[in-house]
């Protein structure tokens, strides 16, 4: 019988992990974990991303700021910003919710961003130190997936990871973790992509795929072999006129005819989604205890 990795009560038990060690912080005495979003423009999505960080912010007991601008703002006004809270001590993390403006420099922000409190992992000096397996904040979506793996009990040890998709956000930084020697790694890994020959010939030896390539249902049940286990990272906007909103989310993998076949699975939405919000928590604690940098 296929599991299905329900990453919306995963994050709730986080949460309330994460819930215990602030109530710990302030028996303490000690300061409260504070993380800031910097919101750009009117973008749907990214609205509703950054809510659910604000949100979870108060579940779990954090200080959170929300810093917004419209689309019109300048680069140099945006990097003035991103000075600021690289240098208030209060502010423990920070993300610059993506994507930006046209006129903005997306690469020039992030590289400004301190890597101490670089939360969303974004920086190369993050991305350098997760290569080399040192201590780093790891990208939220990648850190969200490996939590999954790892509470379900998931075997990756040896086994046959494909991933299709090589963003430096989630397909990139996914394969190098599951390829290091740690708890939850030592796969044999492919990073699949647009340009792969007979992609299907790559994910029918796999064990695991993780899809992450931005295209609705494109994961068929034909390109899977029974048993492997199957982790959707896409959100996808379809047609669906019997919907209010006339629209629904769906992910790259096509979840009704793959989840007959895989031994675990995730949904959307309700899979990999909640996690990645989790994740940037799990990360802006850290930040707070200066366990990476110091």
């Amino acid at each position: 019988m296929t599991i299905i990795i329900d990453g919306k009560q995963l994050a709730k038990d986080i949460k309330v992990e994460l819930a215990e060690q602030v109530a710990e912080i302030k028996t303490a005495g000690s300061k409260i974990p504070h993380l800031a979003a910097v919101l750009i423009g009117d973008n749907a999505a990214s609205e509703s991303y950054v809510r659910n960080k604000v949100r979870s912010c108060e579940q779990v007991g954090f200080n959170s700021t929300l810093i917004r601008h419209d689309a019109s703002i300048s680069e140099d006004a945006l990097l003035d910003i991103v000075d600021d809270l690289n240098k208030d001590e209060d502010i423990d993390g920070f993300i610059v919710q993506l994507p930006l403006p046209d006129h903005i420099d997306e690469q020039k922000i992030t590289l400004a961003i301190d890597p101490r409190k670089d939360v969303d992992g974004f920086h190369p000096m993050n991305f350098g130190r997760m290569a080399q397996g040192l201590p780093s904040y790891l990208p939220a979506t990648p850190y969200g997936i490996l939590q999954m793996l790892e509470r379900y009990g998931i075997e990756t040890s040896g086994k046959h990871c494909v991933v299709i998709g090589r963003s430096n956000i989630v397909g990139t930084p996914m394969s190098i973790l599951l390829s290091r020697k740690a708890k939850v790694g030592n796969c044999t890994v492919t990073l699949a992509h647009s340009r792969t020959k007979d992609l299907k010939a790559e994910t029918l030896r796999a064990d695991i795929i993780i899809a992450a390539i931005g295209r609705a249902n494109f994961v068929t049940a034909d390109m899977v072999k029974d048993g492997a286990v199957v982790i959707d990272v896409g959100i996808n906007r379809v047609d669906d006129a019997s919907k209010k909103r006339g629209y629904r989310l769906v992910g790259d993998v096509d979840f009704e005819a793959v989840l007959l076949k895989a031994s675990h699975i995730t949904p959307v939405p309700g899979g990999v989604g909640p996690m990645t919000v989790t994740s940037l928590m799990m990360n802006t604690l850290k930040a707070s205890k200066r366990e990476i940098f110091g």
